[in-house]
């Protein structure tokens, strides 16, 4: 329960195919501006890592999320989530239900599959970022 009400946060998760950048990248984002109203977690259809770009683009915002871990959709079955989001087309068609009294789809392209140099991968993470951080404020 928030500590400032008697309203019970409601619980969140993102799932992405890895849960190594976009569902780490919007868990880290919500918890950090709305932790307040929302239990955030996120999980990959296959667990993996989180990618060190994810964790430098986040950092670059304030939002440190290097201690996450990336986890399967395993760990959470049999639980009910208040509100459930695939970021990614793959974890919609590979996962096409979750139970969550409210499901939804916003998909991100995948900066993971970004190529070139290390600054131009970088950007791509940081476009990502920006879509996610625009669309989690106008969101929740």
């Amino acid at each position: 329960m928030n500590q400032n009400s008697s309203v019970p946060k409601k619980s969140v998760l993102f799932i992405c195919t890895h849960n190594s950048a976009r569902s780490q990248i919007a868990e880290g984002i919500l918890r950090h501006f709305f932790g307040d109203r929302y239990e955030v977690t996120s999980a990959g259809t296959v667990a993996t890592k989180v990618n060190p770009y994810a964790i430098e683009v986040m950092k670059e915002i304030g939002i440190d999320i290097s201690s996450h871990r990336s986890k399967s959709i395993e760990e959470f079955r049999g639980r009910i989530f208040d509100i459930v989001v695939t970021v990614c087309d793959h974890a919609k068609e590979t996962c096409p239900f979750f139970p969550g009294r409210k499901v939804f789809h916003k998909g991100f392209e995948d900066p993971s599959q970004a190529k070139g140099s290390q600054e131009e991968i970088l950007e791509k993470f940081r476009q990502v970022r920006d879509e996610i951080l625009a669309w989690i404020k106008e969101t929740f």
